[in-house]
């Protein structure tokens, strides 16, 4: 409760919350409140206008209702994806980093082979020789992308295995399942959540790439498809923009969002960012401005702790105490040690 809190007080977070949120309401409602995206309505190539919002296609197909339409499957694909490769990372991540012997042995060569395979080429391959559908789509996607999770999520495991109630939970005979899960797990929060994300990242934008060469089913209407039909109808050549620009638009807005999440996340779990943001609130509250140089340190002189024994000590006045700017830049290294 105290992380949510604490990343619901981010601005940035706030700002990638409701972006994310408002493309998963459209995605949701949206393709009940528009026309039907694959029928021909009006003429080939119209620009936008009052009746078409965002103009039609080269097929005289609603631009506005195949962007709302493919969102809904573009989102679940990536989402899908992002919790099956979060999972398997998880499991094979935590492990491997707490079971050791061979265990780990093996799963790390397991992981390190997915990790030397390019991934985007082997997606191509897979998706080239599999039926083409979103779900061949998203399996091949979590095929190629639950190693970087897996590799990040060992390391964190074999530096949090070694902490004392890691170590009293194995003396009080808990089972290995309870201590890799209820233990350990909840400790990595922050990298889980930030692996989920950017494997939807990853996700959305392999789908729509795949798509857009043509490696999956052009009859379904998502966001790739409809790149790759502005792209095969020469959408370029006829000038046609708005078949091509409010697909990509929100592609990068979900990326937008997804990624001020992450940097969110980040400034909440990270201690120096946390400190540095508590530090620029507190200049905030002073009426200061935080900048990006130095501050100037001066250092006065230290005050004898007694005056010599009958003799009494002149007062010294404040302005003519001497002082040193650290700041100058004709000061040597030796004055100001």
């Amino acid at each position: 409760m105290k992380f949510l809190k604490q990343l619901l007080g981010n601005k940035k977070a706030v700002v990638g919350l409701y972006v994310i949120g408002f493309f998963v309401l459209l995605a949701v409602f949206g393709p009940s409140l528009v026309r039907d995206p694959v029928e021909f309505l009006t003429d080939p190539i119209i620009p936008p206008n009052s009746e078409y919002w965002l103009g039609s296609t080269q097929k005289g197909q609603d631009v506005f209702a195949q962007t709302i339409v493919g969102a809904r499957t573009s989102l679940l694909i990536g989402f899908s994806v992002g919790i099956c490769v979060v999972f398997i990372g998880c499991l094979v991540g935590i492990a491997a980093g707490f079971l050791g012997g061979w265990i780990d042995d093996a799963l790390s060569l397991l992981t390190n082979v997915f990790l030397i395979i390019p991934g985007l080429p082997l997606a191509v391959v897979l998706a080239a020789y599999m039926e083409a559908s979103p779900t061949s789509i998203a399996f091949v996607l979590i095929l190629t992308g639950w190693a970087w999770n897996a590799r990040v999520l060992r390391a964190q495991t074999l530096s949090i295995a070694k902490k004392d109630f890691v170590q009293a939970a194995l003396v009080g005979g808990e089972s290995p399942l309870r201590i890799m899960f209820i233990e350990i797990l909840p400790n990595m929060t922050s990298l889980v959540v930030s692996g989920f994300i950017g494997a939807v990242v990853y996700a959305i934008g392999a789908q729509v790439g795949l798509e857009f060469l043509g490696l999956g089913d052009v009859s379904e209407v998502t966001w790739g498809t409809n790149l790759y039909w502005a792209a095969n109808n020469q959408a370029l050549l006829t000038e046609s923009w708005w078949t091509i620009v409010p697909t990509g638009l929100c592609i990068a807005l979900i990326g937008f969002g997804l990624v001020m999440i992450n940097f969110a996340i980040d400034e909440v779990t990270n201690p120096r960012l946390r400190s540095e943001a508590s530090f620029r609130k507190v200049l905030t509250q002073a009426g200061l401005v935080s900048a990006f140089s130095t501050p100037v340190v001066q250092m006065r002189e230290r005050e004898p702790e007694g005056p010599p024994e009958g003799q009494g000590r002149q007062p010294e006045d404040e302005e003519n105490r001497p002082s040193v700017d650290f700041s100058d830049p004709s000061l040597d290294e030796d004055t100001k040690a």
